[in-house]
């Protein structure tokens, strides 16, 4: 059985990107968040460590996103939003229509990480709440395996609600 998708969207001093994965993604990222990582960037090298093939997948989604929205042209992605609103691809929030992509819960929910303000909002998470301090299986292709990862955010990080 496929776990249900979750969208995650992560806000640093560049922007705000927004991505959808597995419900496990939230836990993964905020795995990540641990270690205050100052930029996606960092996160999503750190986010490696606990599922490479999931991280690996989402960079390379948002990097075709920045190929085709160059500049002020964001032809390409408002093509493709139209009405979607459970559009499932990663996307840097560049208008208000990918604004409003970004704040739209998927399947599972809506997680919203801010890496300035070290704020993790829970906006809907039906899939598993972010704990401050937590463990989850660390994933190859996608498949748990039998290692296991933990995380204890620093006192820094609020969790909300």
């Amino acid at each position: 059985m496929q776990e249900p998708s979750i969208r995650c969207t992560i806000i640093d001093s560049a922007g705000t990107i927004t991505l959808v994965g597995p419900g496990h993604l939230a836990k993964v990222i905020a795995a990540a968040c641990a270690e205050s990582p100052a930029d996606v960037r960092t996160l999503l090298q750190l986010a490696e460590r606990y599922d490479a093939t999931l991280v690996q997948d989402l960079a390379a989604g948002l990097a075709i996103f920045e190929e085709h929205n160059v500049g002020s042209d964001h032809t390409w992605i408002d093509e493709r939003l139209g009405d979607q609103a459970d559009y499932p691809l990663p996307v840097r929030v560049v208008n208000s229509a990918t604004r409003e992509l970004s704040l739209a819960p998927f399947d599972a929910g809506l997680v919203v990480f801010n890496l300035n303000a070290r704020r993790i909002v829970q906006v809907q998470n039906s899939y598993a709440d972010i704990l401050r301090r937590d463990r989850g299986r660390i994933r190859e292709a996608g498949e748990p395996t039998g290692p296991m990862f933990h995380y204890r955010l620093p006192d820094a990080w609020t969790i909300l609600p």
